[in-house]
């Protein structure tokens, strides 16, 4: 984005008259938002003095991405608080929640594996109502984010590298092994939009040279802490959902492919055979 320049706020207490809400969407719209009328809205609500608005002006038209700007990401009617270097949870991944849902509606036990902010399990945790709920990342500023958001649902956020992070006390009895992971091949991470390249974790986004280095991890590692009816469910693309399935069933699990049109989502998802 292209920056414009901004009043200096006003001392007094009133809004500087040149930072009104059509001065907002002007300044935002020039910088190339596209939504800027609702980025605006958004970015308004969240100022509580017209520094504030400024500084947040200035944050979005230097490229931040908006989530970060005001704070908080949507994420199936949820507001889930988001910080600097935490991977944003992207709509698309709903269908992934919805997918979970679906197939254990009954499931006790949750992990939001590579948890990020902790939407994933914070909406799992809201939909099914009480359960344990377990999430982890290896990063320390997915891992305070993530408690943020999943307290409310009494959830526990470990620090580890994948399973090893867990307790033991879970192996066999998780229900829900929710795991979106980095899936981006290493070679198209200069590729992605500037908003997640300059600003999200490179470890949150790239997933090795095919891009599927982690999900076979998960997926070589999920069987053991899997209940009786349980479901990993991973994130993916179309063109690699062929050899995420191979991963799972290379690792005894079971696997089929769920599509969203709508959002272009790809989940695989399997469970120990019957």
């Amino acid at each position: 984005m292209s920056s414009s320049p901004l009043p200096s706020p006003s001392p007094s207490s009133s809004p500087s008259p040149l930072l009104t809400p059509d001065r907002v969407v002007a300044v935002l719209r020039a910088a190339g938002c596209v939504f800027a009328e609702d980025e605006a809205a958004l970015i308004l609500a969240a100022a509580r003095t017209p520094a504030e608005l400024a500084a947040l002006v200035e944050r979005r038209v230097a490229g931040l991405p908006l989530e970060l700007v005001v704070g908080w990401a949507g994420f199936r009617g949820l507001r889930v608080s988001v910080a600097a270097g935490v991977f944003v949870p992207r709509r698309r991944t709903e269908y992934l929640v919805e997918q979970a849902l679906a197939r254990v509606p009954d499931a006790r036990v949750v992990v939001d594996l590579c948890c990020g902010s902790g939407a994933v399990g914070a909406a799992l945790a809201a939909a099914l109502g009480p359960v344990e709920l377990h999430a982890a990342d290896i990063d320390p500023a997915a891992v305070r984010c993530a408690a943020r958001n999943v307290a409310a649902y009494g959830g526990r956020v470990h620090r580890g590298d994948l399973f090893a992070a867990l307790p033991a006390g879970l192996r066999g009895r998780v229900g829900i092994l929710a795991a979106n992971v980095p899936y981006v091949p290493t070679g198209e991470v200069a590729l992605l939009p500037a908003e997640a390249r300059d600003h999200e974790p490179r470890a949150a986004l790239d997933g090795g040279g095919d891009g599927l280095d982690v999900l076979r991890r998960v997926a070589a590692g999920a069987p053991p802490w899997l209940a009786p009816g349980g479901r990993l469910l991973t994130e993916t693309s179309a063109r690699q959902a062929p050899r995420a399935v191979d991963a799972y069933t290379r690792a005894g699990l079971t696997a089929e492919v769920a599509v969203c049109a709508d959002t272009d989502a790809y989940v695989v998802i399997g469970g120990l055979p019957d």
